[in-house]
């Protein structure tokens, strides 16, 4: 049985699993939607009742009947680079390809129509409260009334963005920032604004759950600092214990979107509350695991990889 990995070139993270799966003899197809078509190939047939298909990339082919899991990691947009690329031809392969895929019975980490819906912050936010997360206030608004009142009652407040930096070259930094007393709101009308209490910090949390298993790891927040993604704190990354509230809480909110991974930020605070920041369906994972030596690679191997036949370790 095969693993097929849609993620690009270019993605490092990947490469740790990859390794952690031929260590397994775990046969792989990795594959970027980019690539087809041109460097890859595809072909689905569906007759009478019956439905078989194939991939092929870099000399490498798989058959639906031959599919264990599919890793949907960091993959190009679909046809992108093709010789002649365009939106309608990206819409048709990705139709192609993503259609021929939900056809199989392989498993998914994760299925991208939930892993989609969970991308989104204001959904996350409304399941964080659900699976008993401990989510600081926030709203989302084109009223620059709402956004003034929301500041004058919670003093120290953030902006963030919902959906992260723009795409452009050369990259943009977008990091959450603590507004200053007096903040006009009026630009707020422009375009919605997510604005959230701030919570005074002592670390940050990152928790990786890989089909259940749970791997969280701490690093200590410099004085002031809002945004852990920027700024250094001459700290590293070090193995948490993860509290069984929190446990829980994790569990029942990727069983509610559906996700077979996920990474979750938090915020610790001075009396040790981890705040929900945000989830991350396709986060990374390899920074934690080279500075903690937690193995994330190796269990996001053993869930792709299939099961053992019976009688057989």
């Amino acid at each position: 049985m095969t693993v097929l990995i849609l993620t690009s070139p270019q993605d490092i993270t990947a490469d740790m699993v990859v390794g952690k799966l031929h260590e397994r003899g775990v046969p792989l197809v990795r594959l970027d939607p980019a690539d087809l078509p041109g460097e890859a190939d595809m072909s689905a047939e569906y007759v009478k009742g019956d439905f078989h298909c194939f991939l092929s990339t870099q000399g490498r082919m798989v058959s639906s009947r031959a599919l264990s899991s599919i890793w949907m990691r960091r993959p190009g947009e679909p046809a992108a680079h093709a010789p002649e690329p365009s939106a309608w031809l990206s819409a048709e392969t990705g139709q192609a390809l993503y259609g021929m895929l939900y056809s199989t019975t392989a498993r998914w980490m994760n299925h991208p129509q939930p892993a989609a819906r969970a991308r989104h912050k204001p959904w996350q936010l409304r399941f964080a409260h659900h699976s008993g997360f401990a989510v600081p206030p926030t709203v989302i608004t084109t009223f620059p009334r709402v956004a003034e009142e929301f500041a004058a009652q919670y003093g120290q407040v953030v902006v963030k963005s919902l959906s992260g930096p723009p795409r452009a070259e050369p990259p943009v930094a977008l990091p959450t920032t603590l507004l200053d007393p007096g903040t006009d709101f009026t630009g707020v009308a422009a375009g919605p604004t997510l604005l959230q209490q701030y919570v005074p910090k002592r670390a940050d949390i990152r928790l990786t759950c890989v089909g259940g298993r749970l791997f969280a790891a701490r690093k200590l927040s410099a004085p002031g600092q809002v945004d852990g993604r920027y700024g250094e704190t001459g700290r590293l990354w070090e193995p948490a214990e993860v509290p069984e509230r929190i446990a829980r809480g994790v569990r029942d909110y990727t069983d509610l979107a559906g996700l077979a991974y996920a990474a979750f930020d938090f915020a610790e605070d001075a009396e040790g509350v981890w705040w929900f920041l945000e989830c991350n369906q396709g986060g990374q994972f390899g920074f934690v695991e080279v500075e903690t030596g937690q193995p994330i690679a190796e269990a996001v191997a053993a869930w792709l990889a299939p099961p053992s036949p019976p009688g057989r370790a």
